[in-house]
């Protein structure tokens, strides 16, 4: 894990590039920066890494997705943290999210392109977008394996490792929240994430979404 500032609480966040859900809690998380002492530590994982050995079991259209969306993208950020460092991984994450959530286009390699390029990343990156032979598939499965053992297998992403009792870090699969809460009101719910995570037998709490993904507060 690379370093954190002296007195900020780390949060470890794992995101798959595909996942407006995520890309929520990520922006969320931002704003708990801004309020509060912590500083959020990016880490790849894959959607469709968590559902190859079930693709047979998934909607058609789901299945679809994921066999022809979601490697690209995350091999590319798995890439540029391979050969430029972690700390090109969060602002790779922020251009992509921007392009593919918040201005609609998808995860397309023109939108991917993009987004190396909003951050000076270089192009030749985008050869590892088609690679199925991909040259640091080891280092993102490990990434994924990482993230998802701290919170078992029966979840998506985004998963966040926060403190718990004694410093122990927790890991949960969201907060799952549309829009991402801002201000005082990303606070309020940081705070209340870290309470649940003080109580060592807490594991879920949960109710049916009734809206989708809302990127209207997000530049």
């Amino acid at each position: 894990m690379p370093e954190t500032t002296a007195a900020r609480t780390p949060v470890d966040f794992w995101f798959d590039p595909l996942c407006p859900w995520a890309w929520m809690t990520s922006r969320w998380m931002l704003e708990v920066e801004k309020v509060r002492d912590v500083e959020v530590r990016w880490h790849v994982m894959s959607l469709a890494v968590l559902n190859e050995d079930k693709l047979d079991e998934l909607p058609a259209e789901y299945r679809e997705m994921l066999e022809k969306k979601a490697w690209g993208p995350v091999r590319v950020v798995t890439a540029a943290w391979q050969k430029h460092g972690q700390e090109v991984v969060g602002p790779l994450y922020t251009a992509l999210g921007t392009r593919i959530h918040n201005k609609g286009e998808g995860t397309t390699p023109e939108a991917v392109a993009g987004a190396l390029a909003d951050v000076g990343l270089p192009a030749e990156l985008m050869e590892y977008h088609d690679q199925e032979d991909f040259e640091f598939d080891a280092e993102l499965r490990a990434s994924h394996r990482e993230g998802i053992e701290k919170v078992g297998q029966e979840v998506g992403t985004p998963v966040i490792a926060v403190p718990g009792e004694d410093g122990e870090q927790i890991a949960f699969f969201g907060p799952v929240v549309t829009p991402a809460p801002q201000g005082e009101e990303a606070a309020r719910l940081w705070d209340g994430t870290l309470a649940v995570a003080s109580v060592p037998g807490f594991y879920e709490i949960k109710r049916t979404r009734t809206k989708g993904p809302d990127f209207s507060n997000l530049v």
